[in-house]
């Protein structure tokens, strides 16, 4: 085990390195990309391995999507951190899902199948949160607060388009159809039982935790994240101070729930919702 566990670090590290190089990742998000990594892989598996690469690689993709688009870099202003991600990013994604992963590998057979279950949850609900938001910027329809359907600038947390939503629900039900898929192959050895009657309920695990946990994560977007305004620009942005460099007034919400305080919030939920559908 503890040499599986060097070479799964080992890899890791390498895909760390390389999310580095092409500019994805900070330095520090790289070597937290490799902590995560390695647990996912070392205490997961392949299954577990090739679906973290699978959210990863697709939303760095989709990060280049549109990237000349004038609502996407007029809605990128109002983020908090730029299109690389850094450490706190990394873990706020991928921290509950390494948790389940290595529960998963820890625990007995017993509890296997529920721990892969709150694995995909989170692993979906971060997919899907970061489609919704990599896709939904570029909707011609103004996004609306999910709280009271009223019409605020794109990049505005709790906004909510059509697009984006659809979006982030086809990538959780894209790790779920990925997921049940690879359950069929016995050489990656998952511990759930039975592949054809778990496939289904991996599926669901994925497309609920995801979905579910994407709303959470925008009702909570949009009641308790801090957001703040520029007096100077006039425009909303998450950042104390705005990308022109003036300091920001807050205007709603709580200044120590950030962006990634919401985003580890979003995949425990999805976590806990993919525990339940293995359980019923």
């Amino acid at each position: 085990m503890t040499y599986d566990l060097v070479i799964a670090y080992l890899v890791a590290g390498v895909i760390g390195f390389a999310g580095y190089r092409a500019r994805a990742l900070t330095w520090d998000g790289a070597l937290a990309a490799s902590l995560i990594g390695g647990t996912v892989f070392g205490f997961g598996g392949w299954i577990s391995a090739i679906l973290l690469v699978l959210f990863f690689a697709s939303s760095s993709a989709l990060s280049f999507v549109g990237k000349r688009n004038v609502r996407k870099r007029s809605a990128e202003e109002t983020f908090d951190k730029g299109g690389k991600r850094d450490a706190a990013q990394v873990l706020a994604n991928g921290g509950v899902a390494a948790i389940a992963a290595m529960l998963y590998g820890v625990l007995g057979a017993s509890a296997a199948s529920l721990m892969f279950g709150a694995f995909v949850g989170a692993l979906a609900e971060a997919t899907a949160d970061t489609w919704a938001t990599e896709i939904g910027v570029l909707s011609s329809a103004p996004p609306r607060l999910v709280t009271t359907g009223r019409q605020v600038e794109a990049g505005t947390s709790g906004g909510l388009t059509a697009l984006g939503s659809a979006a982030g629900m086809l990538g959780a039900a894209i790790i779920g159809t990925v997921s049940a898929c690879l359950v069929f192959i016995p050489q990656l050895h998952l511990r759930t039982g039975d592949s054809v009657s778990a496939a289904w309920p991996i599926f669901l695990a994925a497309l609920a935790g995801g979905t579910v946990g994407m709303f959470a994560d925008s009702l909570l977007g949009a009641t308790l994240q801090a957001s703040y305004f520029c007096p100077l620009c006039k425009k909303p942005t998450e950042s104390r101070i705005h990308g022109c460099g003036t300091p920001t007034t807050l205007v709603r919400g709580l200044r120590w729930i950030t962006n990634d305080v919401v985003n580890l919030a979003g995949t425990l939920v999805g976590a806990l919702v993919g525990l339940a559908i293995m359980i019923l």
